[in-house]
């Protein structure tokens, strides 16, 4: 059998009307039975009325034995000596004035006493046979009752049937969409329990309207980035297997390496960028000491910071704990550092600090760099947006990833003038996981 609501609603529906049926036929049956009941006990007594005026009269045998297939009729005299009955035994004993219900010789019997000018008039009948001429008709009873449960279950069926029309329609019109047609589905006319199913359907559309968007972008923009550094190996290979002499191949070579770093980074940020996409990751988040973690990445890049003769190090640095992903955080810091480092000069100087304000960390990473015009300071979040020139290597990543962390941890991104001329990043994170929204 199907799960379908269809389903659920007729068996409910059509069992509620079964159950009220029953139960009227049981009510109806009972009320018409004493109906019956009283009915024949009145016949009983016109019966004995009838003796008493015109005594005990047949036409034939015939009609004797059809009055002893229907009643028994009794008459005594006044000193208690049965003087007729209409059976060829005593038939029921005498009983006093009035209606009774008896049982003689195993059998239930209903009958009306008359005492009248000396008589006492008696006339009875067996309840058995009282049954089966009730049984006779109590079909009959219970006809106008199948007919309205069978065509009552059928208007229900009908009205089931087009109460989901609605959900019939917007399982079609779902069902014709496709990744190019994300359209809103029309919500005109639903129904009040419908409507807001086909609001959030649509407000889900529109959002995955707005992914597919994004990830064919994502795409296209990772194809044309990635293909610039591999067609520059490609050439760096065929100059390397050209070269005449060993000076010139040690130099293609050193030219492909650093061709095969530049994709390598690009891919690893491509990869980093995937796993912060919300279809990717898990929100598992624990306790992570953001202090203990800036001087571990600061470490790890202080050789990096030290070739290119960067003074790197940290400053103010508060001990905080938020609650978090630690690799996610970790990735941000990183993209951070390498970001300054990458974009200050030799002999130039990158902090790292940490501050606590009101119930938010606040990290922040200055460089001596050129900084960012503050026209293109909401731009450098776009992927692959890059303002340095082709001497300056770089994915143009860094900081959407950097936004990406922050806003899973209910956080936001600040870019300011540094006091030393170049940028300040600041990431304003909550202590506690919760949604935030900038001011």
């Amino acid at each position: 059998m199907k799960n379908t609501i269809r389903g659920r609603l007729l068996f409910w529906q059509i069992s509620a009307l079964m159950l009220t049926g029953l139960l009227v036929s049981v009510i109806t049956y009972l009320l018409a039975w004493d109906a019956f009941n009283k009915i024949r006990d009145y016949g009983l007594e016109q019966i004995a009325y009838s003796i008493v005026r015109h005594g005990v009269q047949y036409d034939s045998d015939e009609d004797v034995r059809n009055d002893r297939g229907q009643f028994v009729s009794q008459i005594w005299a006044d000193d208690g000596k049965l003087i007729y009955s209409s059976i060829d035994d005593a038939g029921p004993p005498q009983q006093t004035i009035g209606l009774h219900v008896i049982e003689w010789e195993g059998t239930e019997w209903r009958v009306y006493a008359l005492k009248e000018g000396g008589l006492t008039i008696q006339v009875a009948t067996t309840s058995a046979n009282r049954a089966r001429r009730f049984a006779s008709i109590a079909p009959w009873l219970l006809l106008p009752l199948t007919v309205l449960v069978v065509v009552l279950g059928l208007l229900i069926r009908a009205a089931v049937g087009r109460a989901l029309l609605p959900l019939e329609q917007v399982r079609a019109e779902i069902g014709r969409r496709g990744v190019m047609s994300l359209h809103a589905l029309d919500a005109r006319g639903m129904p009040d329990e419908v409507a807001p199913l086909v609001a959030a359907l649509n407000d889900l559309l529109v959002r995955l309207d707005q992914a597919m968007v994004a990830q064919r972008r994502f795409i296209a923009d990772a194809a044309h980035e990635l293909r610039s550094p591999l067609t520059a190996v490609k050439l760096q290979a065929q100059i390397a297997s050209l070269a005449n002499t060993d000076a010139e191949r040690e130099a293609a070579l050193a030219q492909l390496s650093g061709g095969v770093d530049r994709a390598a980074h690009l891919i690893d940020q491509l990869l980093h960028m995937a796993r912060l996409e919300p279809a990717a990751r898990q929100a598992t988040f624990a306790p992570v000491a953001l202090d203990t973690l800036i001087k571990q990445v600061v470490a790890d890049f202080s050789t990096l910071a030290e070739a290119r003769d960067i003074d790197l190090g940290v400053g103010a640095c508060a001990a905080l704990t938020l609650t978090g992903q630690n690799d996610s955080l970790r990735m941000m810091l990183g993209n951070l550092i390498d970001n300054a480092l990458r974009y200050t000069p030799a002999g130039g100087r990158v902090d790292v600090e940490l501050a606590l304000i009101g119930d938010h960390a606040e990290l922040s990473v200055s460089d001596t760099g050129p900084g960012i015009p503050e026209p293109e300071r909401e731009r450098v979040f776009e992927r692959f947006h890059r303002l340095a020139g082709p001497d300056t290597p770089g994915s143009g990543l860094g900081l959407a990833i950097v936004r990406q962390v922050a806003v899973l941890h209910g956080g936001w991104v600040k870019l300011d003038t540094a006091p030393a001329g170049g940028l300040t990043v600041r990431v304003i994170l909550p202590l506690r996981a919760t949604a935030l929204n900038p001011s």
